[in-house]
């Protein structure tokens, strides 16, 4: 366990090392690497999370407007699918997505080509591992799970109008005049904080895992559910964590 947060360790100061320096000693990141990254972890998401995200925003607005009825209040019901969304659902989902579709594939990838010794094989050809393998993928994931993460929640809000204009006879005008009253600059921006470290936490576990296989083809089905596994369990963590911080902002 020691050695394991270690190596997880080194690898992020390897990465902020590659990202510091590199350009300095003219050793960039590939950039068609990164938009070819950017395509394979983000572009190919956008249904699924399109998906997931109108579904959960139907469902909030259906099980909103059933107890807010009671109270009379169902013209809140917009207020509702904003703050939940824009604050936990939309982050945290998408990171969901995210670590089911991309970040576990990102580990079997490189956990392929560890069983294959095709890192081994970079390192005698003396080409970097993290430069040229994990370095890509590292700011793909930085940039495209924010853009996720803002499609989802319009994607989201887009699910509470259809109940609120077919279900509860509200108007369109009036569905948005309460999604702009009821949220904040600083509810978009804790969620998109939060998606920015949900993906530095992704893909680094992702890579981390990855770049660890041992063991053959058992060993690639292994990392990849250590990976999943664990990338939910520090999301869960770090979610709660910034909850926390941006509660106390408040």
């Amino acid at each position: 366990m020691v050695k394991s947060l270690q190596a997880y360790f080194s690898l992020n100061a390897d990465i902020l090392r590659w990202l510091v320096v590199g350009p300095l000693q003219g050793r960039g990141v590939n950039v068609s690497a990164v938009f070819h990254q950017m395509v394979q972890i983000g572009v190919q998401a956008f249904p699924m999370t399109a998906l997931t995200s109108l579904s959960i925003g139907l469902t909030l607005a259906m099980q909103g407007a059933q107890e807010l009825a009671r109270m009379g209040a169902v013209a809140y019901v917009p207020n509702l699918v904003a703050m939940t969304i824009l604050r936990e659902l939309g982050p945290m989902l998408t990171g969901v997505v995210v670590i089911g579709r991309s970040g576990s594939a990102v580990t079997a990838e490189l956990g392929t080509m560890k069983v294959g010794e095709e890192i081994e094989a970079l390192e005698v050809m003396a080409i970097n591992p993290i430069r040229f393998l994990v370095l890509p993928r590292f700011l793909a994931m930085l940039i495209m799970l924010p853009v996720l993460t803002i499609f989802g929640n319009y994607i989201g809000m887009t699910g509470g109008w259809i109940i609120c204009y077919f279900s509860l006879e509200m108007t369109t005008a009036s569905y948005i005049q309460r999604l702009l009253g009821a949220g904040q600059a600083i509810d978009l921006w804790s969620g998109l904080v939060k998606s920015f470290v949900f993906a530095w936490l992704i893909i680094t576990i992702s890579c981390h895992f990855g770049l660890r296989v041992t063991g053959g083809a058992e060993g690639v089905g292994q990392a990849t559910t250590s990976s999943v596994v664990t990338s939910i369990l520090a999301m869960l963590v770090a979610n709660a964590v910034l909850t926390a911080f941006f509660f106390l902002l408040r």
